[in-house]
């Protein structure tokens, strides 16, 4: 199992309601609303607790829930994939921070086994929801995350020709306009407290998410980012907000593994990027960013990601050991 879970890994990294409607004003806006894809449940689903279903059938999570989330702009749908913590159902006062997790098919199940090992033994983090954000139906997970979580189509010369990049300004308005107010509308969220979970595409998105849009999330977990992508675009991206803010009002945990580099093979240094990338937000001094960097020893690109996202969940939902 743990070998196909890095085979599956390798593969992506390498190459790169509510049922009840609101009532409009007027028959147009009645007319445009019913227009509108609604979310959907998906095929799915594991929700009895002790056991699976067996003869042969595939192993789902148990406790989890997958939707479908249309988004009517691009005229793509996307699958969501849900774990609410234990005891969701008992305490119906309260309310939850929510961890989103890009390329859910690996950090979905993953990040929910790690927050559930973490408070095996007592609390070390607070509860939360954690939501997978999957792939375009019908797209290979490569050219849907090249195309959702990059900036520029100006992606360098490492990428195979043909490859469809800079859809992410697109993909953040379907997850601010669709996937946020879904998820705020059908769970207990505390919406002051989204947070968001990135490795390399992934926190190459993060970083234009906070760079652009910060209202959407307060805290991010940014794995690995891939801050070489578009000839360093990023930097402007930084350099851009800067001008016109004093504050980042953020908690960010950045990571990435001591392998990621230069001197030990690899075509960019990754190491040197976050790094810079730190400073540069350090040197703004802005009064209400929280920001840690962490090179973890003895990691690579693939390696690192479980261990980093253990360290960012407890920098962002961290609790005093008792």
């Amino acid at each position: 199992m743990r070998k196909a879970l890095w085979f599956v890994w390798t593969c992506l990294l390498l190459a790169g309601c509510t049922n009840t409607a609101q009532a409009p004003a007027a028959a147009a806006a009645t007319k445009e609303a019913s227009a509108q894809p609604a979310p959907r449940p998906a095929r799915t689903v594991a929700t009895q607790l002790g056991g699976q279903r067996g003869s042969g059938a595939p192993y789902e999570l148990v406790g989890t829930e997958v939707w479908e989330v249309p988004d009517p702009v691009s005229g793509r749908t996307y699958q969501v994939f849900v774990a609410l913590p234990a005891g969701y159902a008992d305490h119906p006062e309260r309310r939850y921070p929510v961890l989103y997790a890009t390329d859910a098919d690996y950090a979905f199940p993953v990040a929910r086994q790690i927050a559930r090992r973490l408070n095996g033994e007592g609390p070390a983090i607070e509860d939360f929801i954690l939501v997978g954000l999957s792939y375009a139906l019908g797209d290979e997970p490569m050219p849907s995350r090249r195309r959702d979580y990059t900036p520029t189509t100006e992606a360098g010369d490492v990428v195979a020709a043909g490859a469809t990049h800079g859809g992410s300004s697109t993909y953040i308005a379907y997850l601010r306009d669709q996937v946020l107010p879904f998820v705020a509308q059908r769970y207990r969220t505390d919406e002051a407290r989204r947070l968001f979970l990135g490795h390399s595409y992934g926190g190459l998105l993060g970083t234009q998410i906070l760079l652009s849009t910060p209202e959407l999330f307060s805290g991010y977990i940014l794995g690995s980012p891939s801050y070489w992508f578009g000839e360093h675009a990023m930097r402007a991206e930084e350099a851009r907000f800067a001008s016109s803010h004093r504050d980042l009002p953020a908690q960010v945990y950045v990571y990435v593994g001591e392998y990621e580099q230069r001197r030990y093979g690899k075509r960019y240094d990754m190491v040197t990027d976050a790094q810079q990338m730190v400073q540069t937000l350090r040197g703004r001094h802005y009064p209400s960013l929280r920001l840690q960097l962490d090179v973890l020893a003895d990691e690579d690109h693939l390696s690192v990601a479980p261990r980093g996202l253990t360290h960012g969940l407890k920098f962002l939902l961290g609790v005093p050991r008792q």
